[in-house]
């Protein structure tokens, strides 16, 4: 069975989840590689053209948004006290 191609609705609603997703950091280092390495990966994979290239690299983007709602979790357990000195700054 061929892996169907997601839309491109649902690769704008994966990147915005994954956006929102790295907005629930606390840590400012943490929630800017958050947001950078989605946006790497979706600028590296913007030209797949081949469905099951375009699938596998959609469905490895839904196990990193999973992987990420974790680590969320887990570091809003364990938040730092202090605020960075680049959240300093941005006040």
């Amino acid at each position: 069975m061929a892996a169907a191609a997601p839309t491109r609705a649902e690769v704008l609603a994966l990147f915005r989840s994954l956006l929102r997703t790295a907005k629930q950091f606390s840590d400012y280092n943490i929630r800017e590689y958050t947001r950078r390495r989605a946006a790497d990966a979706f600028r590296e994979n913007r030209a797949l053209a081949d469905a099951p290239a375009a699938a596998a690299a959609f469905a490895e983007g839904k196990k990193q948004l999973e992987v990420a709602k974790r680590q969320a979790l887990v570091y809003s357990l364990y938040a730092p006290k202090a605020k960075s000195v680049m959240e300093l700054k941005a006040q």
